[in-house]
């Protein structure tokens, strides 16, 4: 199934670039987070806004969210895992199709952006988005996590950072301010 997707996904990748040609590509990775939207907001103020003339674009834009594997996220489980697997499934699939469906909405004013759930690990899917689509340039937004939390659960962007065959631009959200 995920091969299909992927199949599925490079077909309509190559489709995008056919129309797009003469531009670069933007990979942006997006996740269920408030800095993964703010990030994508922020390219789009940036990169995406209506340009003086009405030029189009200087980057075609594809929206990838990494949807992890059902076994992924249960983990190590005991006897009966495997019943929990296709609930678990339906709700991972549920929550990528709710995070696409707002990234399609932040991105309204962007009239052929590619919109791609692929399944893996973040990191993986975002490195190969990029090779896959011969992007330019990676977009990532970061948690802000301390150097333990980092250490500990790992930071898609820093790997991103070292492993993306791109520019990677990490977009922090500012601290509110009270």
């Amino acid at each position: 199934m995920a091969e299909e997707a992927a199949a599925s996904s490079a077909a309509v990748g190559e489709a995008a670039a056919a129309a797009g040609e003469g531009r670069m590509t933007m990979v942006v990775g997006v996740d269920e987070s408030e800095h993964s939207y703010y990030a994508l907001q922020w390219t789009l103020r940036h990169f995406f806004a209506t340009a003086a003339g009405g030029q189009p674009p200087q980057y075609r834009l594809v929206v990838v969210n990494a949807k992890p594997t059902a076994a992924s996220a249960v983990g190590l489980a005991g006897p009966g895992a495997a019943d929990v697997l296709p609930f678990v499934e339906a709700d991972l699939k549920k929550s990528s199709m709710r995070v696409i469906e707002k990234a399609r909405e932040l991105c309204a004013q962007v009239s052929d952006a590619l919109f791609e759930v692929l399944e893996g690990d973040a990191r993986n899917v975002l490195c190969e988005s990029v090779e896959r689509h011969q992007a330019e340039m990676l977009v990532v937004g970061s948690h802000g996590y301390g150097a333990i939390k980092r250490a500990v659960l790992g930071s898609v962007s820093d790997y991103c950072s070292h492993h993306a065959h791109c520019t990677v631009m990490i977009v922090k959200k500012p601290k509110n301010k009270h």
